[in-house]
């Protein structure tokens, strides 16, 4: 009898993200390969899962190999598994990761990180599905859909010969981009709330009372160089260090470092020259400067929101009727121009 199968919790509805969710749908129910590309941080192992499950391998085994975890002589057994005796220490048969992955799905993360040599072998298996364990002398047949993902530009490394360009056609039938979470305005506060909502829940509280209006508005500024998983970390510290649960959050903790107690960088070079402090050009109409600069940030902030207008007054620290009546004031059209 087939296990259930299990529920992948994606959260999100910004359109970028949308649309690679419908990418997703259109390839998983083939059996070629797929690279599934993207920042760290950024969820490509969900997403790499998400292609086995909506598959009709779903059924059968999804297995996930960190190469990067492992020395090339280990990775080697690990994949394609050994005879007893075929190096000192082993004793058994090992069944690799390829026959263990038969009629299902084999991921591997940190794709970059392979040599040449395993290349090469993988490259076999794409091509003919057949393999031989560390040791051995008979080939096996094997049906495994490969998926692999990275955060590594396989194009340069290929030009630079660090990676199989005969490989890199073969497992590129399909390329799946993960957006940063920069670029997904609009899924970065239900992800805190998610994220909040279990940690609340870990630390048998009852309940999360929210985030307080300045504490969404710095979500979402912050730029979010680790991404999903920056965000995750970000929002368990801020519930964590918030004692009362039935307190608004009002102050997220991007920093765990952050202390007027941390010590002093060690110096590792020069220090770079001060920056001398321009003095304003004078004389000037300081309002109507000021109401330049307004408009400025008015825009930019419209167009960062992709014009959500309630998230480009989070984004300002302006309630939702202060920002329509800025953009009444200065005549700012709120559609894309």
């Amino acid at each position: 009898m087939a296990s259930e199968r299990p529920v992948q919790p994606i959260i999100g509805e910004a359109p970028v993200f949308l649309e690679m969710l419908e990418h997703v749908s259109r390839a998983a129910p083939l059996s070629k390969p797929v690279l599934v590309v993207g920042e760290r941080g950024t969820g490509k192992e969900l997403v790499a899962s998400r292609l086995h499950y909506l598959s009709g391998r779903w059924e059968s085994g999804v297995v996930k190999v960190n190469c990067a975890a492992l020395t090339e002589t280990i990775l080697e057994s690990e994949l394609f598994g050994h005879e007893a005796g075929a190096f000192t220490g082993a004793v058994n048969t090992h069944v690799g990761h390829f026959e263990r992955a038969d009629g299902g799905t084999l991921i591997l993360d940190e794709l970059a990180t392979i040599s040449l040599r395993m290349q090469e072998k993988i490259l076999r298996v794409i091509e003919y599905g057949e393999i031989q364990r560390v040791g051995g002398s008979h080939t096996l047949q094997v049906d495994v859909r490969i998926v692999g993902s990275t955060n590594a530009d396989l194009r340069r490394l290929a030009a630079d010969g660090r990676f199989r360009r005969d490989l890199l056609d073969r497992l590129a039938f399909d390329v799946i981009t993960v957006p940063p979470l920069r670029e997904r305005l609009e899924d970065i506060l239900p992800l805190a709330y998610a994220f909040a909502i279990n940690m609340a829940s870990e630390l048998k509280r009852e309940l999360f009372a929210g985030f307080g209006a300045r504490a969404s508005s710095s979500l979402l500024q912050h730029d979010w160089p680790g991404n999903v998983r920056e965000l995750k970390n970000t929002i368990e510290r801020s519930v964590y260090r918030e004692p009362d649960a039935e307190k608004l959050i009002t102050k997220i903790a991007f920093d765990p470092f952050d202390s007027p107690f941390q010590p002093p960088a060690a110096a590792t070079g020069p220090a770079p020259p001060a920056r001398t402090k321009r003095a304003p050009l004078l004389p000037m109409r300081l309002t109507e400067r000021l109401e330049e600069t307004e408009q400025e940030f008015l825009r930019a902030a419209l167009e960062k929101a992709r014009f959500n207008q309630t998230m480009a007054a989070e984004l300002l620290d302006l309630s939702y009727h202060q920002f329509r009546g800025k953009l009444r004031k200065y005549g700012i059209s709120t559609q894309p121009q």
